[in-house]
Order: C-alpha cells, then structure tokens, then sequence
C-alpha cells in the first residue's frame, strides 16, 4: 500500500497534500503493470482507507491503491474550486474514488455532478461506545445499566464537537439530564476524555469507536450504544464522474462492504455499513 502525489493534479492544490514523490501519469497501462487505483481521502479516514486497500491489494496482486489525502484544507473548499473549473478540470487527473470525512461533502459533489451518485457504498458508520480505564474491574454492562448507576461520573465530550452533539443526544434518550447532569465531566473532546478517565476524575467515558481502539492500551471498550438512541455518523466512498478504471472501482466499491472489508473496519472500531440495494454497475461512457 502506498501514498503517492497525483500527477497531474485532479484537485489541484487545494485537495491533497500528499506524501511521496511516485506521480500516477496514466492509467494506460504497459503489458504486466500494476492497475492503479488513487483514492483521495481524508486525514480521518486515511487509516481506515490505508487497512481496506492493503486486504484488497491481497487478493488483486495486479492492483496498487494509491492514497493522496488532504491535510491542510477542508474538502468543502476543493467542492468550491470545482465550481468554477469544470469538466476539464476534475476529469483532468488520474483519480478514481473519492472518500471525504463526511457525507457532506459526497452529497455536494454529487449535486455538480462531480461523482456519480449510482456507485457509492456506504462502507462504515461512527458508533458511540463506553469506555472505562484498563485497570477498572467493574463497569456498567450497557447504557441503560448507566442510567440506573447515579454515583458513575461519565467523561463527555464538549457539544461543539461531533461527538459532544451525539453524545448529548444518547443521554437524552437515556434520561440522562436535568438533575443527572451533576454526574457529567466536560471534556474539550476525546483525548480530553481519556485524560479525565487516566486522572481519576471520571469513571467511565463515551468515545466514538474507531478512537477508542486507537487507545484501548489504557481503556478498554464495555459495549456499543444502541444505535436507536443517537445517529451514527456514515462514512461513504463514491466514484469520480470520469474515473479512468471503472471495473476496477466498481471491485472496490463492493469489497468495502463485503464481509472482507466489513472485518477490517470493525477491527477498526467502525460500525456496520451498508452494501448497496443492487450490485454497483456503471456504463463505461
């Protein structure tokens, strides 16, 4: 699996920063080479994306994924930039697939016509998990088990943050608030909730899961919330309107949420995706 620059600039600039110095100049390729495949993506789905294109490169030997990922700019200002280009500029590059921190920005770009909105995969979704430091012995065994336990100090992230929103409404449901609220301690964000359980000010945190396994040398994770209770947040991947290798993403966009890609994401601590309603084809134009 490498990252690699993208030579001649899809998202010029303002897309990706990218490490190494290998540029993908065409996707003709020589009898024998390796089938590219670029997929641009963001600095929080990098790992992720990184994991997928190792196990998928194992069973295509012919493919090299490639990754160039934006770690400067956020992807809404490239969504601007294209605006104003056109076709000859987003079709001006070798990139493939697109894969955002957020359905957002997927959403605008399919609005101009920059993706095409019939071959997306919804491959993970963001869960809130309770977490407890390594060393404690008893814990809650569920979210409702919490709401019963009025003494347990529950590290929360700040509602600034997607994960304080999303918190928030998890105890809502859970009938966590107005009096209950004594027992919250207010963290600027996720490494802040860590510090407070490690300190001993809190006893048990809410954390998104994929940040909780980054951790789980010095917290382990109890249980899942009910997804019911709050909105998980969808990561999607989505093929560029005019990607050179449209077999090969189709392969990929399927393999995301194949019991494969499904393995490697919840190893990850990402929740279930959503193979698509009918297989992914598009016609080559």
């Amino acid at each position: 699996m490498s990252t690699a620059m993208v030579g001649v600039c899809v998202l010029v600039g303002t897309l990706s920063i990218t490490v190494g110095c290998t540029p993908v100049r065409s996707s003709v390729r020589e009898a024998g080479a390796a089938r590219v495949l670029v997929i641009v993506t963001s600095p929080t789905m990098e790992e992720a994306i990184v994991q997928l294109g190792r196990v998928f490169e194992a069973s295509h030997p012919d493919v090299r994924v490639q990754l160039s990922v934006d770690t400067s700019l956020d992807l809404r200002r490239t969504v601007a930039a294209m605006e104003n280009r056109g076709r000859s500029f987003i079709g001006s590059g070798p990139i493939h697939l697109v894969v955002p921190g957020g359905d957002e920005v997927i959403t605008r770009m399919e609005q101009k016509y920059y993706l095409l909105p019939e071959a997306k995969a919804l491959y993970a979704t963001e869960r809130l998990v309770l977490v407890v430091p390594e060393s404690l012995s008893e814990a809650p065994e569920s979210f409702e088990a919490l709401a019963t336990m009025p003494d347990v100090r529950i590290a929360i992230a700040d509602q600034k943050t997607r994960l304080g929103v999303e918190t928030s409404r998890l105890l809502s449901a859970l009938g966590i608030d107005g009096a209950e609220r004594a027992r919250i301690d207010l963290a600027n964000d996720q490494a802040g909730i860590l510090d407070h359980l490690l300190s001993g000010q809190a006893d048990v945190g809410i954390m998104f899961g994929q940040d909780a396994v980054r951790a789980q040398q010095r917290v382990r994770v109890v249980v899942a919330a009910p997804t019911g209770l709050y909105r998980p947040i969808p990561h999607s991947i989505a093929m560029e309107r005019y990607c050179p290798d449209r077999p090969l993403c189709e392969e990929f966009l399927r393999f995301v949420t194949s019991p494969d890609g499904q393995s490697v994401l919840k190893r990850l601590g990402y929740g279930p995706g959503k193979p698509p309603e009918s297989m992914v084809r598009v016609s080559i134009p």
